[in-house]
C-alpha cells in the first residue's frame, strides 16, 4: 500500500481529545485519524449510493409491490396493533393510492 504524508492542522483542543481517544482505544494517533477519515468517506459514499438508487427508482412500481405485500397472509401472533392504537392525525394517502384497512 502506498502511503503519503499530509500536514494536518488541528485545533489544540481537538488534538488533545484525539490523543485521549487513541490512548483509550489502544491505537496510534495516526491509526485513529485514518480510521475516522475512512468512516467519514464511507458514510459520504453510502449517502451518494442511496441518492443515486432513489433517482433510478420507479415509484409506481414500488407502490404496486407494496400494495400486494402481505395479501392473503394473516398477521402472525404478536403482530397485532397495540390496544388503543389509532392512526396519526393528518396522515395523507399518496395520490392514486387506496387507503389500507389499517388506516381507516
Amino acid at each position: 500500500m502506498r502511503r503519503s504524508n499530509f500536514a494536518l492542522r488541528l485545533q489544540p483542543s481537538l488534538l488533545e481529545e484525539l490523543r485521549k481517544a487513541a490512548e483509550l482505544e489502544g491505537v496510534a494517533l495516526n491509526q485513529l485519524i485514518n480510521v475516522a477519515v475512512a468512516e467519514k468517506v464511507s458514510a459520504l459514499r453510502t449517502e451518494e449510493y442511496f441518492r443515486e438508487r432513489g433517482r433510478r427508482a420507479d415509484r409506481a412500481e414500488t407502490l404496486r409491490i407494496l400494495e400486494r405485500a402481505g395479501k392473503g397472509n394473516p398477521p402472525l401472533e404478536g403482530d397485532e396493533l397495540p390496544a388503543g392504537w389509532q392512526k396519526k392525525p393528518g396522515r395523507k394517502v399518496a395520490k392514486g393510492q387506496k387507503k389500507r384497512a389499517a388506516d381507516r
